[in-house]
């Protein structure tokens, strides 16, 4: 019983039609992008953390057992990683006889000074870091921005669906009409196969805003992640002619203004630690160790076992300078290479702003239009709903032909279908500026108002 009503609880909330805000804002939390560039900021915000632990000391501790042979012999090997070492004195034999060997030992290496370049490194990764961000707030904004496109969508479908179905029952009224006068012998039978033309074309409309109505929701679905079935949407204030104030902000606040200005501080960062690279390296070390082998100065061997366990220590206190003497040509042409690099960013930078400036002013121009098509809309209604009513007095009287009362019904089909999709299109193209200005929230605050 419980199970029951639980899933009917679900269901019921599940049926609760979706508004603007709550589409916006689960399709900004959820969609499978966001999370995308959510894990990658998280893992920008790790490097941080890893760059920041080149700070402490270093401790690496060894353990090893070996069964060799202990052959030694005079002269030089070149630093490698093939052969392995042997110490000892050089005991003139050439034997197959092997003993044991053993090491334990651990050395903690720390740098104490660096110049400036771990400094640099942690810079370097907090600029990726906050370039990860800013792609995460661009992404999340793109997709918002995309659902709330898509909300509008399937309420301007609802109402075209809404209109196609009136004109498909005024055109049937004048089918059956039509129909009275062909019956009583006032009309020729070809005006009604006009009439009944009329009536399958409108039809098609019904179906093709339908059609859009599902196509839409399936759009908006994919945004929230969840099925199109049962999805309905609450219009709220979206079918008003929305407040004659424009969102404000500027474009340089856009996310994506504001993600290129992040990826030229990466660039910058990285060109710094570059400039940090050339210079010695200090590393103070501290060694303790012991070693344990079961071959004998002498050239003997000791029992089965011995060598087995470390017997012999020693310690070491000291200080290792490095220094890059031959890199200064590289890290020149590095620096070249970032150089260029930041250049392209900032040129970027500039392409993003004129861009969106673009898109801004074509916004503006796109909502005074819409303006002013959406305050003509009453009157274009209303004259051809006029129109409709005249000619069909005048078909009645038989002054007129279907042909005109056709006509009249299809501007007044297009006229509602234009009046009922103006107040979208006006808050489409606030939208647009929204998008533009970088900034959604003015704009849900006007459409929950």
């Amino acid at each position: 019983m419980k199970f029951f009503l639980g899933v009917l609880f679900v269901s019921a909330l599940s049926a609760q039609p979706v508004t603007l805000a709550e589409a916006v804002h689960t399709a900004g939390e959820k969609y499978p992008s966001v999370r995308v560039s959510l894990e990658q900021a998280a893992a920008a915000a790790s490097q941080v953390n890893l760059a920041r632990l080149s700070y402490l000391p270093r401790a690496d501790l060894l353990a090893q057992a070996n069964r060799a042979t202990r052959n030694n012999v005079f002269g030089l090997l070149l630093p490698q990683a093939t052969l392995p070492g042997i110490s000892g004195p050089v005991l003139g034999t050439n034997s197959l006889t092997n003993v044991w060997g053993s090491a334990v030992g651990a050395l903690v290496s720390w740098e104490p000074f660096d110049f400036g370049l771990r400094r640099a490194n942690v810079d370097t990764a907090e600029a990726s870091e906050r370039r990860a961000e800013a792609a995460l707030s661009r992404t999340r904004f793109d997709i918002r921005t995309g659902a709330a496109d898509s909300f509008l969508t399937v309420l301007a479908a609802g109402q075209a669906q809404k209109s196609a179905q009136a004109a498909l029952e005024r055109t049937r009224v004048l089918e059956r009409i039509v129909a009275a006068q062909v019956a009583a012998e006032l009309r020729p039978g070809a005006e009604l196969a006009r009439a009944r033309a009329e009536v399958a074309l409108a039809e098609s409309q019904v179906a093709l805003a339908e059609q859009a109505s599902a196509v839409g929701l399936a759009a908006l679905a994919q945004f929230l992640g969840r099925s199109s079935s049962g999805l309905e949407t609450a219009a709220g204030a979206l079918l008003e002619m929305p407040p004659a104030v424009e969102p404000a902000g500027a474009v340089t606040e856009h996310p994506a203004a504001r993600e290129q200005q992040a990826a030229i501080g990466e660039a910058d960062a990285r060109l710094k630690a570059l400039d940090r690279s050339y210079f010695p390296r200090f590393n103070l070390q501290a060694s303790s160790y012991a070693r344990g082998t079961g071959a004998q100065p002498d050239g003997t061997t000791g029992g089965a076992v011995t060598g087995l366990g470390p017997n012999i220590q020693n310690w070491a206190v000291g200080m290792t300078v490095t220094f890059p003497l031959l890199e200064l040509p590289s890290i020149r042409e590095r620096k070249k290479a970032e150089t260029h690099r930041e250049l392209a960013e900032k040129a970027r930078h500039e392409l993003v702003l004129q861009e969106l400036n673009g898109r801004m002013e074509r916004a503006r121009a796109q909502l005074e239009g819409a303006r002013r098509v959406a305050q003509l809309a009453p009157a274009q209604v209303e004259a051809a709903r006029s129109a409709v009513e005249q000619s069909t007095a005048r078909y009645r009287a038989g002054l007129t032909s279907v042909v005109e009362v056709a006509d009249a019904q299809r501007l007044l089909a297009q006229a509602e279908t234009d009046g009922s999709l103006a107040n979208l299109a006006v808050w489409r193209a606030l939208l647009g500026v929204a998008a533009a200005a970088g900034d959604l929230e003015p704009f849900l605050r006007q459409a929950g108002r």
